[in-house]
C-alpha cells in the first residue's frame, strides 16, 4: 500500500515506518526535517508542516492510507483531521495515548490520583481527539492507544489486543515501541477496528 507517516522520525513513527518497510509498503515520511529520514527502498521523505492543513493535504493526497504519529500537544487534532478529509484519502489510523483508557468503569487512568503530572496535558488532549474523532463521519479512523508504560523494547509479536480498558498484567501495564508497530501496521493490512478505539499491551 502507499501510506502516509506523519511523525516518521520520532520514537513511536521510525519503529513504524521500520514495521512498514519491512512488509514492503510504499512509505512518505512527512517530517520536518526531512533530512533525518533514514535513506531506503520504499520511502520518500517530505517536508511538512502539522499546522499547515492545505500543504498537508497536498502532501496526504493520493495515499491509501494516512498514519499520524505526532504529540497532541504539538498539533492540532482538528487540522490534521481536515488535512485528511480534504486530502481526499478514507483510511487514517493516529497512534494513541493510554490516559483515555479505563482503569475502572468511567475512570480514565489520566483522572486517577497516581498520574504522572508532567504527562497530565498531552493525555487530556489525547482524550479530546479521541472525543472528536468519535464525532467524524467522513473518515474511517482507527485510535490505538498503547498501555501505560511506552518504551523501547523488543519486537516480540507476542501481545494482546483490547478495547477501551487499560491492559495490566502483575508487572503493570506495558508495551515496546516496537510492538506496538505491528499491531498498527496489522490493524493497517486486516482492518479489525473499523471508526474505534484500540489498545495493545502485555
Amino acid at each position: 500500500m502507499k501510506i502516509a507517516l506523519i511523525g516518521a522520525t520520532g520514537n513511536v513513527g521510525s519503529r513504524i515506518l521500520a514495521e512498514l518497510v519491512s512488509r514492503g509498503h510504499e512509505v512518505t515520511a512527512i517530517v520536518r526535517h526531512p533530512e533525518k529520514v533514514p535513506n531506503g527502498a520504499g520511502v520518500t521523505a517530505k517536508k511538512g508542516d502539522v499546522y499547515d492543513k492545505d500543504g498537508l493535504a497536498a502532501l496526504l493526497k493520493g495515499h491509501d492510507a494516512v498514519i499520524s504519529s505526532v504529540h497532541f500537544t504539538a498539533s492540532d487534532p482538528k487540522t490534521l483531521v481536515e488535512a485528511v478529509r480534504d486530502s481526499g484519502v478514507k483510511r487514517y489510523l493516529v497512534v494513541g495515548g493510554a490516559g483515555s483508557l479505563e482503569v475502572a468503569p468511567g475512570v480514565t487512568l489520566v483522572s486517577t490520583p497516581d498520574f504522572p503530572p508532567e504527562y497530565k496535558a498531552e493525555a487530556t488532549k489525547g482524550g479530546e481527539f479521541l472525543n472528536m474523532l468519535h464525532g467524524e463521519g467522513e473518515i474511517d479512523w482507527t485510535f490505538l492507544s498503547p498501555s501505560a508504560a511506552f518504551v523501547p523494547g523488543e519486537r516480540t509479536g507476542k501481545f494482546r489486543l483490547g478495547g477501551d480498558q487499560l491492559l495490566t498484567t502483575n508487572k503493570g501495564s506495558s508495551i515496546s515501541f516496537e510492538d506496538y508497530a505491528i499491531a498498527l501496521v496489522d490493524e493497517l493490512e486486516k482492518p479489525a477496528h473499523s471508526r474505534q478505539r484500540f489498545t495493545v499491551g502485555y
